[in-house]
């Protein structure tokens, strides 16, 4: 594809998950801004659909910023033992319900798209009508830290599960894709696999780079920046590092696109 994303009518925005190694997304939509660059529809999974839902609210880089430095991973009052997970994801309502007061997908700014993965049929789905919070938490609820939520009686979990790159939303509805992947598959030495937990965490990380793979080509500008494979998945004192890494690629990456 060898469109230029200057002259598209209009531009998706595919965003993956990846825990805090997502605030590398919020880099590239502040570069998209500082080059005049707006998607018109947006498509997230797990952090992905976190950021998506900010950037199609209208929220600032600041705000998005300060939504994931404030808003606690974890806190003793979200332990949970009566459901299947350490912390009850429901407790997280109230908390984004500050940023998304409406609670309604029809109240952004934004068309969003968000996939979450049903744990009792086996199969990924995507909401983009109706209330917004619950889909949200849901998307991003990573087993086994995060409880499942339930949504018309059915439970869900991190969409990252069935599918961490959501493109097919986009695909006949925007001329132009802009895709940020970081969920990267970057080499290892033999140190980092020497237990069963380095191992697990690698083979899941393979698996899921493989099933977004082809999707990864289909874009007309990918952002995929090996940097961040070094920050964990929930260490939050790498978000500001995700973003500058983010912001940094998507500045030469538009750069050279506008030299084309």
């Amino acid at each position: 594809m060898n469109a230029k994303i200057t002259t598209s009518k209009s531009i998706g925005l595919v965003l993956s998950g990846g825990g805090v190694r997502g605030m590398a997304h919020i880099g590239l939509i502040k570069a998209m801004n500082e080059f005049g660059i707006q998607a018109k529809a947006v498509s997230g999974s797990s952090v992905g659909a976190l950021v998506g839902a900010l950037y199609a609210n209208g929220n600032s880089i600041d705000d998005m910023l300060k939504f994931f430095k404030e808003t606690p991973l974890f806190n003793y009052h979200y332990l949970t033992i009566a459901k299947a997970g350490f912390l009850d994801t429901e407790k997280y309502v109230a908390l984004f319900a500050k940023y998304f007061p409406e609670n309604a997908f029809s109240a952004l700014k934004k068309e969003l798209h968000i996939v979450a993965t049903n744990l009792q049929d086996g199969n990924e789905e995507f909401f983009s009508d109706g209330e917004l919070i619950r889909p949200m938490l849901a998307s991003a609820a990573l087993p086994p830290v995060f409880s499942p939520i339930e949504i018309n009686g059915n439970l869900y979990a991190d969409g990252g599960i069935m599918n961490n790159f959501p493109l097919e939303p986009l695909l006949n509805t925007c001329d132009y894709i802009v895709g940020s992947n970081v969920s990267i598959v970057a080499r290892l030495d033999k140190k980092d696999l020497k237990n069963s937990l380095q191992l697990t965490g690698r083979v899941t990380g393979l698996m899921i780079y493989a099933s977004a793979k082809k999707k990864l080509s289909a874009c007309n500008m990918l952002l995929e920046s090996k940097e961040v494979d070094k920050i964990g998945l929930l260490d939050r004192k790498g978000i500001e590092k995700a973003f500058t890494i983010g912001y940094d690629a998507a500045c030469r990456a538009l750069e050279a696109q506008l030299k084309e």
